[in-house]
């Protein structure tokens, strides 16, 4: 599998020129808020998100500064969401750092999620960038449903695997959607070429998704076991669901109530990752991921060979293929 380093090396000069913009993006006349805004930029991630934003304008056509806007406002929109999230979660810790609300409490997190959000429509609406504002403002909405719809079928935890699909369509996979979108878009693309970027976006997303589900149940290399911290949350995702599927009446209600009254109880929920295991829920899974990873492929082929279309295929095996 290649690295990202690697991946993202025909594009390192666009991403070390966008680091600078996006971090002008975020500047404010508040110290408060420039403290807050530095400490966001020092624990960035793998960037993956600016790597489909540029590979896919390379995919397209030639990075213009439109391009790079276009990253900036995906970076501010969906940071601002993170922000947000936090609080929403009462969560103190973000990837392995301490959240904004842990750091500055509540009320300055709102208001800083607040700041980044003006921040990114103000970006698009200075210049005139109204494409790539409706591209990123669409999947901030559809991210929002995701949410709200996954909070609502938590209730009962009975989801249909059509369901589950809707959420991370909208809740994960329109978020990379909008990233490769925004890419094209910034090169002056048809509609059509944007929308067939958007799609690829998508299956990518469903895998990464899928993906992530699949995590929960492999084993930990110190403890032998696997985290079952979905079930802990009482997440219903693919393997589990696949399981519900199979099951009589009242195996559908000991797995419900398993995750509904004892998903702490580190036996059961155990017991309950054997069972996903034994009926194929797992292979199921990976079944379906694979056919959108392969869908997502099938769309690059598509287009002409390139380095940047070799660096996105290679980025979607990476998204599959990851180990965290």
């Amino acid at each position: 599998m290649s690295s990202l380093d690697h991946i993202k090396s025909p594009i390192q000069p666009h991403i070390d020129k966008f680091e600078d913009t996006f971090r002008a993006s975020m500047k404010s006349s508040v110290p408060l808020l420039d403290t807050v805004t530095r400490y966001i930029i020092k624990r960035k991630g793998k960037q993956m998100r600016p790597m489909f934003v540029f590979l896919s304008a390379c995919l397209c056509g030639e990075v213009s500064e439109s391009t790079y806007r276009g990253a900036s406002l995906i970076e501010l929109l969906h940071t601002a969401t993170l922000v947000h999230d936090d609080v929403v979660d009462d969560s103190n810790l973000r990837r392995g750092f301490f959240s904004i609300n842990a750091l500055w409490k509540n009320k300055i997190a709102v208001l800083v999620g607040d700041y980044l959000l003006s921040r990114g429509l103000l970006l698009a609406l200075e210049q005139d960038e109204f494409k790539l504002l409706k591209i990123v403002s669409n999947a901030v909405r559809e991210m929002s449903e995701g949410e709200l719809l996954q909070i609502e079928k938590a209730r009962k935890l009975d989801i249909e695997e059509r369901v589950y699909f809707d959420i991370i369509r909208k809740k994960t996979a329109s978020l990379i959607a909008s990233c490769c979108a925004c890419g094209a878009a910034s090169v002056g693309v048809s509609d059509e070429m944007v929308q067939r970027m958007w799609q690829f976006g998508e299956y990518v997303g469903i895998a990464f998704q899928i993906k992530d589900d699949l995590f929960d149940y492999q084993r930990s290399s110190t403890t032998g076991k696997p985290s079952g911290t979905d079930i802990r949350d009482q997440k219903m995702t693919l393997p589990l669901i696949y399981l519900l599927s199979r099951s009589g009446y009242l195996e559908k209600r000991w797995v419900i109530n398993t995750v509904k009254n004892h998903h702490n109880d580190a036996a059961k929920v155990e017991q309950l990752i054997s069972k996903v295991v034994a009926c194929g829920g797992i292979d199921y899974a990976r079944e379906k991921m694979m056919e959108y990873r392969q869908k997502a492929l099938d769309i690059l082929a598509t287009f002409p060979q390139s380095t940047y279309r070799q660096s996105l295929e290679e980025l979607v095996l990476f998204t599959t293929d990851r180990k965290s």
